[in-house]
């Protein structure tokens, strides 16, 4: 099995992050799946589309034991079906990422770096973001920003935010790995996160985590067990 890295940050969150080098019938034959589990799964016809569905369970029984169960609400938003922990989930290409924790809200994406990342920068970057003129460094830095928005979208959970417009990336200088901060405007009200990036050979990893609010952890187990995509 190719969990690549288990890295836990505190006592309740880590991230996880899965190399998907098994074919099909060795990722079932490492996870149990339950009977929602295997009802998405037939409907799956593409083999990639398989295997990101079963890296996803693998990683999960890897962190957290083959009792973990992820459920999905209305919007399609992935809980883990005990209301244990927050989770976000993230995959692209040949990787999978977790981000798990029992007591931050957490937020995670992952991307394969193509070269055409340039061609739609306009569709999620705004006037106050100026990434990098460097031709060697602009496509990474250009991901970056990229994947921070995504992981904050996926923190914030609320409909209506626009990555472009709502959401903005902190100036920063780029390197292999390290810390930025992005604003979210939510309404009249404006959110400051701190987010954390790295990259996997040509992926971009970006995640955040804060701790939760009083009613987040019962929002948390407000979920209807849907089939969901991931």
């Amino acid at each position: 099995m190719s969990c690549i890295t288990k890295h836990y940050f505190n006592e309740f969150t880590v991230l996880g992050v899965w190399k998907i080098e098994e074919d099909i019938p060795a990722l079932l034959n490492g996870i149990t799946l339950s009977a929602d589990d295997k009802k998405k799964y037939k409907t799956f016809r593409s083999n990639s589309r398989k295997q990101e569905f079963l890296s996803v369970r693998a990683l999960l029984k890897e962190i957290l034991g083959d009792e973990a169960r992820i459920v999905y609400n209305k919007n399609n938003k992935p809980f883990l079906k005990d209301g244990s922990h927050f989770i976000s989930i993230s995959h692209s290409h040949n990787y999978t990422a977790l981000l798990l924790s029992t007591r931050e809200k957490v937020g995670i994406d992952m991307e394969y770096m193509s070269s055409n990342i340039s061609a739609f920068a306009f569709k999620f970057l705004n006037r106050k973001e100026k990434p990098t003129t460097d031709r060697e460094l602009r496509k990474y830095h250009l991901y970056i920003h990229w994947c921070a928005k995504e992981s904050l979208y996926k923190i914030c959970d609320k409909e209506g935010i626009s990555i472009r417009r709502d959401i903005t990336i902190e100036p920063f200088d780029v390197k292999d790995s390290g810390e930025i901060r992005g604003r979210v405007r939510l309404g009249k009200k404006e959110e400051l996160f701190d987010l954390f990036y790295t990259r996997y050979e040509n992926y971009s990893l970006v995640w955040t985590r804060k701790m939760y609010e009083n009613d987040d952890i019962n929002k948390q187990k407000e979920f209807s067990p849907t089939a969901g995509s991931r």
